[in-house]
């Protein structure tokens, strides 16, 4: 499962959220990205160092991007409803996608954003079984 992974990113490693939930699901999915790639996600951490949308979420979204799209979102016809049943499920458990909503849920300052994370790990899995591939 994805969510065994994510703990020597985020806690041996000390990586952000964003940072820590793709290179979970790079290992976990074997995405072919490598160690620089993944600087891209750094500031979408916190909700992009702003309490805007919630940094696992948009690393959530970059995986299925990676899954999902061959050249070009556009000409994808799985991104959009693939990422709208992740921020759904996002939204259902949570009522927002906004880290400034989600963090005082389940922010605990001896683990920081650790329950984001595992939901985040649960959400994108959850993601992946349900959604069917147009």
């Amino acid at each position: 499962m994805l969510k065994d992974v994510y703990a020597k990113y985020y806690f041996d490693q000390n990586y952000n959220c964003a940072e820590t939930i793709l290179r979970a699901g790079n290992e976990y999915y074997e995405l072919g990205l490598h160690d620089r790639d993944m600087i891209l996600v750094g500031g979408f951490g916190a909700g992009m160092q702003s309490g805007n949308t919630c940094g696992a979420i948009l690393a959530a979204i970059s995986i299925l991007s990676m899954k999902y799209v061959e050249a070009k979102a556009h000409e994808s016809a799985d991104i959009k409803p693939v990422v709208n049943l992740l921020l759904d499920k996002f939204n259902a458990k949570y009522g927002s996608v906004l880290c400034d909503v989600i963090k005082p849920q389940s922010f605990m300052p001896e683990v920081r954003c650790e329950k984001t994370i595992i939901a985040a790990c649960d959400i994108i899995e959850e993601v992946l079984a349900e959604y069917k591939p147009a």
